[in-house]
């Protein structure tokens, strides 16, 4: 028997009702222009486009129950940077006092504050998923952690990230990039100004990411690096700041970087430089040279000398060295906590307690 018209168009109308909630599924879903997606894409040589994001469920998606078994709070699994997946990163979203949806939800008030946590040369990587999960609880904050992996940009590779930018790669928009997914899919996580911090290697990277965009930084720590940028417009970069707005088409900008709050932080017994002259004169030959110099003192005083030089131009920094340890990032870890914690406790919208 046929079906009468009545049917017909209940039929048609449950199916325009489907369309309808799809449709603006879709559009909610379509990611905003992410500038700097666009920018690494370009360097890289890639067509403009959503970067596999088109479609990319946010949390603001997902019913507040079923956010922990789609991996969207807690431990989220480790996530390919989707316009250069050589680049990755953790994250760590503590379920209790997130907001997936702050424009739908009042409470948890506000957005969390993010911080951001730079590995070394070892590229070790347990900090986001055991040591810093405490302060995501009692901060609270969230907890983000690029992977720069060794080898990018050859097999010897180990420092292009923390130079900020090499032969194909710009470990600055790379991190860049990683927020605008992160500000999309997480629309209850502030990825606009956040926290950082960074030890040995980690600490130089924080270090020249400070001086390009002191603006997206809340506060930061810096770690026991090895070697450091000085704030000289005689010299080419990475030594100096000559060469900045050629190379990164942005200027140094001292008095945002005064705004800063700032720690330095190395061990005490840390007075041992990273290999002797035979080793470095080795490692510039058999690398053909480096854009690195070699190191040839003590990180105590390089970080020392840093404050020095910095305090010339007005800016002002938190010097912690911590007794008895020498370059052991997990032994500084409560000294860095100590300066961060209070920090991100204050920031308006954190839901301290």
């Amino acid at each position: 028997m046929a079906p009468s018209a009545v049917e017909i168009e209940d039929v048609s109308s449950h199916r325009k009702d489907n369309e309808n909630k799809l449709d603006k599924q879709q559009q909610r879903r379509k990611p905003p222009v992410m500038k700097y997606q666009l920018l690494l894409a370009s360097l890289l040589g890639k067509d403009a486009g959503p970067f596999g994001m088109d479609g990319a469920l946010t949390t603001a998606d997902v019913p507040p129950e079923f956010l922990g078994d789609v991996y969207m709070v807690g431990q989220v699994p480790m996530m390919a940077l989707q316009v250069d997946p050589r680049i990755s990163y953790a994250l760590y979203v503590p379920p209790a006092h997130y907001n997936p949806d702050p424009e739908k939800y009042a409470k948890p008030a506000g957005k969390l504050p993010l911080l951001v946590d730079i590995h070394g040369t070892t590229r070790v990587f347990n900090a986001v998923f055991e040591d810093l999960r405490p302060l995501a609880e009692s901060a609270p904050c969230a907890v983000l952690a690029p992977l720069f992996p060794a080898g990018i940009e050859g097999p010897h590779d180990l420092d292009s990230y923390k130079l900020i930018r090499s032969k194909t790669l710009r470990s600055d928009l790379a991190l860049l990039a990683i927020l605008d997914e992160v500000a999309y899919r997480w629309p209850g996580l502030d990825a606009d100004r956040v926290y950082m911090s960074g030890y040995s290697g980690g600490g130089q990277f924080a270090q020249r990411f400070l001086y390009l965009y002191p603006e997206r930084l809340a506060g930061i720590s810096i770690g026991a690096p090895g070697r450091v940028t000085n704030l000289d417009d005689a010299q080419a970069w990475p030594q100096g700041v000559a060469d900045v707005e050629e190379l990164f088409n942005t200027t140094v900008k001292r008095d945002l970087i005064a705004q800063v709050p700032i720690q330095l932080v190395v061990g005490g017994d840390d007075t041992e430089p990273h290999g002797n002259e035979a080793f470095w004169k080795w490692v510039a030959e058999m690398k053909g040279g480096s854009a690195l110099p070699a190191m040839d003192q003590s990180r105590v005083k390089t970080v020392q000398d840093l404050q020095l030089a910095w305090k010339a131009e007005g800016i002002e920094s938190q010097l912690d060295i911590v007794p008895d340890i020498k370059h052991e990032a997990q032994k500084a870890r409560e000294t860095v906590l100590g300066f961060l914690q209070p920090l991100i406790q204050s920031r308006n919208g954190a839901g301290a307690k």
